[in-house]
This record gives structure tokens, C-alpha cells and sequence, in this order.
């Protein structure tokens, strides 16, 4: 459902909608159009100062003024240049400006867009199709803001100009040459329309390139275990391939265009020589006329042929367009209510009160769930793949809101309160730690801005991360390699655990945080942990059942539904699912049979 509502749809209104980008930005575009109209118009001046030099200097007979005539041409073209050299610049600049500025307000527009669409959106989206559109779709845009309507308007003002001069010299004359227009405008027309399609194309293949880089450097040490170098290479190349065929097909309707719409121009050039060279012999057009209107003539092709390309481009702008507009479309999930309110300092009173959720449109994966969590009470999550226990902890941060029933802290329904407010409220330390590319200090700060040196130092000492922290090049100030590779497993873990605990919230979430770690690791954890979940709601996503053995509280789940709750005795004694995945971890112990099981 979400694949189809984000597909693009050739949707019309995409050129509306791109042209509303530059809306808060129409006072550099007005001045960009008026230094566009004067650099136009000096391009059409020459073909009248052609006009007076052959009539009035180099066909006069008589030498008198001549000369005075001739130096008064040459420095009225100086001046002519020069002034146009100004206002070229200003044509230049400020339509740069006006499409650079709506290119980051629309990037910006975009990430924060998509900072805000809901988990169950990114986990159906591949990364690099998202990083595609924020790049190369919003470049194709880029160039057609930024350098298309400065030249549209240039082309637009000087063939215009060059027609109305036309029509001036010789109406009879004109007509004969734009009788090819037409034609033209449907070879243009049809073309574009032809480049739009096939650009979606292209973009849709540059986001696949994009995705397969993504996914394999981001994951090159599994490419290498397991030996998958050559076909993801092949892999590469089939859609590298798939990419250049389709950017050829692009390339073949733009090589069309141009000599398609010259070869029409040099038709009307010939019936104008033919026709206009008549008119001169007769008597009836004077040489300087005819020699301007044939420069008119002989340029007009450059502004058409400009004009075409342009519109290509304006083309090609819109099928990236349409993408883009797609993802903006794309509805956000979790919002708050409109009369939402701050959730207060909580206790860590939490309730789930006869919760159901399914994702998408699947079967449940809760039903019915019951469940309260007294203030400063461990809770353990436990059970087999898929049971539920995830998906519990994403409707308590609201990743997710419940199909029926609801989920309270203190007594307030989330679904009332400012997601922000709730979020601030709740400490996460993942089973995958992200860190960022950032300073250690930056990274144990995320989340809590405001932190000093001196708070981010204490909550390092609590995670047992200090003393390996001060041992790195620059100490706080490292700055750590992309998702901190950099580090350890294990110091990656303390890290975040910092960042929790530098957070201070009443209610924390822990996903295993000692899985595969080496002993020290694990017993530095440990004693990092035991720290943080002091005086805190604590729910604990259980894999190794000797983590849960002190819980308050163990929650048994089994495909969406509680099946058991109790301490470890208790559920021990039950003889029931609990005991038997506790039977299988430490009675037969085999990595295997405990990652099948949990």
C-alpha cells in the first residue's frame, strides 16, 4: 500500500508546483527579468545598427558626415556592450540566486519531510531510493530553476523581438519566413512530452545504483565473509547497464531535436532568400533593410533551437519533479493531535489497555494486549521471533499507534499528548548502537543539546566508558567514523548507554544491550545497566534469558498474546513456554538453538 500511494504518477501540476518554489523570491526574479529584457533587447540593436551602417555610412555617396556618422555607430555599440555586460551579470546572479534558494528550501522541505514520516514508512523505503531523490532528482531540478528561466526568458524576450523587427522591415516578408513555426512547435512539443517519460525512467534507475551502493558499502564486511564480491560487481553492472540504456534512449530524442528544428529553420531561410532577394531588385526593400532582416533571420535558429532545448529540459525537470512532489505527498502516519497537549514530568506509570496493532494491512502481530508497569518496576519482554515483543516498545515511543485499545502514562493516552513531549521522556539503548560522525561528546550529547562537559564526563564514568574515552586521539573531541566503527562492540554499547543516561528519563528501553560481547564487555555493561535502571520503568527486550533473571516483572509472548507473566521462579515453576526456552538456553546452550528459539 505504501509502494503504490509513493510511486510517482505523472501527476499534472508538477510545473505549478515547481514554479511555487520561487514564489517567496519574485523580487530577485523580477529584477532578473528585467536585466534578462535589457540583455534581449541589446541583442536585437545589432540588427538595426546593421541596418544604419550599410544604409546611412556604407552605401551613401556623398562623404560629408559619413565619418562623424560611422565613429557615433562604433561608440553607441561601446556603450550598447557595456551596459549589456551589466545587466548580464544581473541577469546571471539573480536568477542563480532565486533557483538556488528554492532548491534549498525544497531539500530542506524534503529531509525534514522526511524526518517526519512515520517508521512504517522507512522501513518499506530502500534507503538509497530516499537519498536519490534528495540528490539527483532535486539537481534535475536545480538546473532548470537556477539557469532554465534565466535562459527561457532571454530566448523568449530576443525571438520575440527579432520577429517584431521583422514585421517592421517587411510584414509580407515575415510571414513567409514563420511558416514554419508550426511545425516547430510540434516536433518541441512532442518531444518533451516524450523526455518527461523517459526522464522518470532515468531517476527510477539512479535510485537503483543508488540503493545497491548503499546497501553493499554499508554492508561490506557481510559481502566479504561470504565471499559475494563478483556478484555483487555483476550486480552493479546490471543496473549500471540497465541505467545507460535507458539515459541512451533520453540522449537520442535530445540529439533529435536540434537538427530536426534547424533543418525546418534553413527552409524558411531559403524561401526568404529567394523572396527577399526579389524584393531588393525591385526596389522595394533597401539593401541595409534586407541584410538586417536576413541577420534576423539567420539568428532566429539560436533562440528556437535554445528555446527547444530549454523546454527539454524543463521536461525532463518535470518527470524528477514527480517524483519528488510523490514523496512530499506521502502522508505522515503518527501525527499529533490538534489538541494534543505537553506531557507533564511523568512517574512511569505505563498501561497497555486491550491493545491490537497489525502492520499494514497483515494479521496481528498484538491482540489484545494487557498489561500495567508500575513506576520504577524492571519488565522483561520474552518470547520467540515474532512474538511481539518489538513491536510493544514502538507503540510505547509511538512509533506506531494502536488499531483499538490504548496506551497510557500516568494516565494519559498517547495519542493526546505532543509526540516530542512523550519522546524526550523515554531512554532507548539499542541492540545495534548508531553513532554518529561526530565528536564522542557530540554523540553522548544527542538527544540533550544543552549538556556541559561536565554532565556528559559523569554520565561516561557511570557507562564505564570514560576511562577508554580518554584514550582515544582527542579524548571527547574524536571524532568517530561513520555508525563509530571506529570502536569496539562493546564501546559502542557504553556509549549509548551514556547517552541515556545523560538523558535522565523516567522510562527506559533496553534491546539486549550484551548480546554477542566478550565477557568484559558484557560484565562492564552490566554494571553500566544496573546503574541506569535504578529508580526508572524499565522494559527490557529480552534474547538471553539470564539477563532477565532479577526482572520485577516477565511478560511471555507468544504470536501477539501474553501467555505468561511472572518472576523467574514463578514462570519457572509454571512449567510452561518460559520454562522451556529457559530448558533450551542453559540446559542444551548451543548459540543456534538460542537464536531459533528467541
Amino acid at each position: 500500500m505504501l509502494a503504490g500511494r509513493f510511486r510517482s504518477t505523472g501527476r499534472p501540476g508538477a510545473g505549478l508546483r515547481m514554479l511555487n518554489l520561487i514564489r517567496p523570491y519574485l523580487h530577485y526574479l523580477g529584477a532578473g527579468i528585467v536585466c534578462t529584457i535589457f540583455v534581449g533587447l541589446a541583442n536585437l540593436a545589432v540588427y538595426w545598427i546593421i541596418k544604419d551602417v550599410i544604409d546611412q555610412v556604407l552605401t551613401r555617396t556623398d562623404s560629408a558626415g559619413v565619418s562623424h556618422q560611422l565613429n557615433l555607430i562604433i561608440l553607441g555599440i561601446l556603450v550598447l556592450f557595456s551596459l549589456k555586460g551589466l545587466f548580464y551579470y544581473g541577469q546571471v546572479y539573480l536568477m542563480a540566486f532565486v533557483g538556488q534558494r528554492a532548491v534549498v528550501d525544497l531539500r530542506n522541505k524534503l529531509y525534514t519531510h522526511l524526518q517526519r514520516l512515520s517508521i512504517s514508512f522507512h522501513e518499506a523505503r530502500r534507503t538509497g531510493d530516499m537519498i536519490s531523490r534528495i540528490t539527483n532528482d532535486v539537481a534535475t531540478i536545480q538546473t532548470s530553476l537556477s539557469t532554465g528561466i534565466a535562459d527561457l526568458l532571454l530566448q523568449v524576450v530576443t525571438l520575440a523581438g527579432i520577429v517584431g523587427f521583422m514585421f517592421y522591415l517587411d510584414w509580407k516578408l515575415s510571414l513567409v519566413t514563420i511558416i514554419t513555426i508550426p511545425a516547430v512547435a510540434a516536433v518541441v512539443s512532442r518531444a518533451g512530452h516524450r523526455l518527461r517519460t523517459i526522464t522518470a525512467l532515468i531517476q527510477g534507475k539512479i535510485a537503483d545504483i543508488t540503493s545497491v551502493l548503499e546497501e553493499t558499502l554499508s554492508g561490506i564486511r557481510i559481502v566479504k565473509a561470504f565471499t559475494m564480491e563478483r556478484q555483487e560487481i555483476k550486480r552493479f553492472a546490471r543496473e549500471n547497464e540497465d541505467s545507460f540504456a535507458v539515459t541512451m534512449r533520453g540522449a537520442k530524442v535530445n540529439a533529435i531535436i536540434a537538427p530536426l528544428v534547424e533543418l525546418l529553420a534553413v527552409l524558411g531561410t531559403a524561401a526568404v532568400l529567394w523572396y527577399g532577394g526579389h524584393q531588393v531588385i525591385r526596389g522595394s526593400l533597401t539593401l541595409g533593410e534586407f541584410m538586417a532582416f536576413l541577420g534576423c533571420v539567420g539568428s532566429a535558429p539560436t533562440p528556437m533551437g535554445r528555446l527547444s532545448a530549454t523546454y527539454a529540459s524543463f521536461q525532463q525537470a518535470l518527470g524528477a519533479a514527480d517524483r519528488v512532489f510523490a514523496l512530499l505527498d506521502v502522508k505522515i502516519d503518527v501525527v499529533d493531535d490538534p489538541n494534543a497537549v505537553p506531557l507533564p514530568p511523568i512517574k512511569g506509570h505505563v498501561e497497555f489497555k486491550n491493545v491490537s496493532f497489525a502492520y499494514g494491512d497483515g494479521e496481528l502481530a498484538l491482540d489484545g494486549i494487557n498489561l500495567s508497569a508500575r513506576p520504577g518496576e524492571v519488565i522483561a519482554f520474552v518470547g520467540p521471533s515474532g512474538a511481539g515483543k518489538t513491536t510493544l516498545v514502538n507503540l510505547l515511543l509511538r512509533f506506531y499507534d494502536p488499531l483499538s485499545g490504548s496506551v497510557e502514562i500516568d494516565g494519559y493516552d498517547l495519542r493526546n499528548v505532543q509526540v516530542e513531549s512523550l519522546r524526550r521522556q523515554i531512554g532507548l539503548v539499542p541492540q545495534d548502537v548508531v553513532l554518529f560522525g561526530v565528536t564522542v561528546r557530540e554523540n553522548i550529547a544527542y538527544g540533550k543539546d544543552d549538556a556541559t562537559l561536565d554532565e556528559i564526563i559523569q554520565a561516561a564514568k557511570m557507562a564505564n566508558a570514560h576511562d577508554f574515552i580518554m584514550k582515544l586521539p582527542a579524548g571527547y573531541e574524536t571524532r568517530l567514523g561513520e555508525r563509530g566503527v571506529s570502536l569496539s562492540g562493546g564501546q559502542r554499547q557504553r556509549i549509548a548507554i551514556a547517552r541515556a543516561i545523560l538523558r535522565n528519563p523516567r522510562i527506559l528501553i533496553l534491546d539486549e544491550a550484551t548480546s554477542s560481547l566478550d565477557a568484559e564487555s558484557e560484565a562492564l555493561i552490566q554494571e553500566a545497566l544496573a546503574r541506569l535502571v535504578k529508580d526508572r520503568t524499565t522494559f527490557i527486550i529480552a534474547h538471553r534469558l539470564s539477563t532477565v533473571r532479577n526482572a520485577d516483572k516477565i511478560v511471555v509472548l507468544d504470536r501477539g498474546k501474553i501467555v505468561e507473566v511472572g518472576t523467574h521462579l514463578e514462570l519457572l515453576a509454571k512449567g510452561g513456554l518460559y520454562s522451556r526456552l529457559s530448558l533450551m538456553q542453559f540446559s542444551q546452550g548451543g548459540p543456534a538453538v538460542r537464536e531459533e528459539a528467541i
